[in-house]
């Protein structure tokens, strides 16, 4: 019997029956933390209507690696226990893709999963979707999204008609093979204004931190943007790469998460682990969250300023 069949049929069996006997005993204990663990916050995703967990799964960490898969597997697996619905990948990732497709199988239904293409072609970004689809082992994405925009060479290329990565977006959501169309990027907040501008996305996955104000803001540039037109805002660079953080940075973990997730229009933010107990550490903030008053978030960002350089290393110069 496996731990998930076991779950089904605990729900409709006294507890203390199982208890009566020492072989139920581990499967007991793991069905007891089903049962009594916090359900994490959620929010919609923009006008998509569809609800997900304040903190997600990002692809940096341990996922952002090759061979590592057992390691890798105890991080995905640890965050579908604790309710984590939200999980990002994309084929840059070195093998995300295939840790997602050896752990999800019929756990695949549960969650948002979200990837992405590189390629600023049609063609090659089908090519990459036919890809991804049979490394996550999967028939769909909900969230494809076009990675990483940086400039208005990447803008030219996207948006051109018939032949940019915008029409493989398109087709393949006509398709079925994608759900949600988005897009990403943390270089000049700009170039996703523009974009936004263009096409009417269902999200941007975007740089957010409590130093990103000093220069080259996403939080003033981009969250309007977004508002107005009820883009889904998905957060990242949330601690900055580690730069915000402890014992050298400004910030604590809680306080670097709090800080996004009381940004007005934030969905979720997604965080890379390197451990089962960083997603541990994650979810724990998450339900333990309360908004920042806007004096709390202003005390944050005094902290951080002095950070700010070690902090936006990923921003345009």
């Amino acid at each position: 019997m496996t731990r998930r069949e076991f779950l089904r049929i605990a729900g409709g069996v006294a507890l203390g029956t199982l208890a009566a006997s020492q072989w139920w005993h581990p499967l007991l204990a793991q069905a007891q933390e089903h049962v009594t663990r916090p359900v994490i916050p959620r929010r919609p995703l923009g006008t998509t209507g569809v609800p997900i967990t304040i903190v997600g799964l990002g692809g940096e960490g341990v996922l952002r690696t090759w061979g590592r898969e057992r390691e890798a597997a105890r991080v995905i697996e640890r965050a579908l226990d604790l309710g984590i619905t939200y999980y990002d990948t994309a084929p840059a990732y070195s093998g995300s893709q295939d840790y997602y497709g050896a752990v999800l199988g019929e756990r695949r239904r549960e969650i948002v999963l979200a990837s992405k293409t590189h390629d600023r072609s049609r063609d090659g970004s089908l090519r990459l979707l036919d890809e991804s689809l049979k490394r996550l082992r999967t028939d769909r994405l909900d969230l494809w999204q076009l990675h990483d925009l940086r400039d208005a060479e990447d803008l030219r290329q996207i948006f051109a008609p018939k032949r940019g990565a915008l029409a493989a977006l398109q087709q393949a959501q006509a398709e079925g093979r994608v759900r949600f169309l988005g897009i990403t990027g943390h270089t000049d907040p700009a170039v996703l204004v523009e974009a936004l501008r263009r096409f009417a996305f269902d999200t941007v996955l975007v740089a957010l931190n409590a130093a990103d104000k000093a220069r080259l803001s996403f939080i003033e540039e981009v969250l309007p943007a977004a508002q107005r037109q009820q883009v889904g805002v998905i957060g990242m660079k949330v601690v900055a790469r580690g730069a915000l953080l402890r014992p050298d940075g400004p910030l604590t973990a809680p306080e670097a998460i709090q800080y996004v997730l009381s940004l007005r229009g934030v969905s979720t933010v997604i965080l890379g682990c390197r451990t089962p107990q960083e997603v541990e550490d994650n979810v724990r903030i998450a339900n333990a969250f309360q908004p920042l008053s806007a004096d709390q978030l202003a005390a944050l960002e005094r902290r951080a300023l002095p950070f700010a350089p070690m902090a936006s290393t990923f921003k345009r110069a």
